[in-house]
């Protein structure tokens, strides 16, 4: 708009005017006081009035520009409603995340549980047959009733362990966790960037972007292993918790930027 009305204003100004043509030197005008009023009115000529206009549109001109972009012509999305949506979100998905990490180890140490309960029967079979074998009227030894005591406890304790983590469902709802984080948070972590680039007409590359384009790389990593996991991979299993991991530290390094970040979206956005 602004170089629009300074085009205007220099195409007037160079655009050609017709020539004056000063009539002769009247009869008994010694003094020439008729071409001197004749010079005057050259100061309100239109080629003076368009060099004005010229100098004030340019005044304008050189003023800085709105911080939205195109001049808010996206309306709604360029407002603080629409750009605080994506701290908003990513907020819940931190805590989503730090939530999913925790259902997530409880599984995997409810499987553990599983195992070590394997290995201390398979252990306690030996010890608990020759107790068994002891013939009649005979003790067994202090030191074998001692071991199978000690791992039946062990047993016993595990179990309890175990009943009270399938208790908790923790598959599932890490399942269905993983999966609002993997889904929401991926869609939001583009959202960002793109309201940025509504509002001001180009991105601010730094720490920040970097960190979150690293987080949803390691989301879409560890999603990637599920289906191995599924089939007792253990090297899928730990890469899917070390990308996991990488993802919320670099998430939990993102917070202080984050933050800066959104007092600066609320202190250049108006509503809505």
């Amino acid at each position: 708009m602004m170089m629009t009305v300074l085009a205007a204003a220099l195409g007037a100004l160079l655009s050609p005017s017709p020539i004056s043509k000063h009539p002769s030197r009247p009869f008994g005008d010694p003094l020439e006081l008729q071409r001197l009023r004749s010079t005057d009115s050259a100061f309100a000529s239109p080629n003076s009035l368009a060099a004005a206009a010229a100098g004030v549109a340019a005044l304008i001109a050189a003023q800085p520009e709105p911080a939205f972009a195109k001049g808010g012509e996206y309306g709604i999305f360029e407002g603080r409603i629409a750009s605080m949506a994506h701290p908003a979100v990513m907020a819940s998905m931190y805590a989503a995340s730090a939530y999913s990490a925790f259902t997530g180890l409880q599984w995997r140490r409810l499987r553990e549980v599983g195992n070590e309960i394997s290995t201390l029967k398979e252990q306690l079979k030996g010890p608990k047959a020759q107790v068994e074998a002891t013939a009649e009227g005979s003790k067994p030894s202090a030191a074998l009733v001692a071991q199978v005591k000690e791992l039946e406890t062990k047993i016993d304790a595990l179990s309890a362990t175990r009943k009270e983590l399938a208790g908790g469902s923790f598959r599932e709802t890490h399942y269905q966790v993983g999966s609002v984080v993997l889904g929401l948070g991926t869609a939001f972590a583009i959202e960002g960037p793109v309201n940025t680039f509504l509002r001001a007409q180009k991105l601010f590359p730094g720490p920040h972007l970097y960190a979150g384009a690293g987080v949803v790389v390691c989301w879409a990593m560890a999603a990637s292993l599920v289906p191995l996991m599924t089939k007792g991979n253990d090297a899928a299993r730990n890469s899917h918790i070390a990308f996991n991991v990488l993802a919320l530290g670099l998430f939990t390094w993102q917070l202080p930027t984050g933050w800066e970040i959104t007092q600066k979206v609320i202190q250049f956005t108006k509503f809505p």
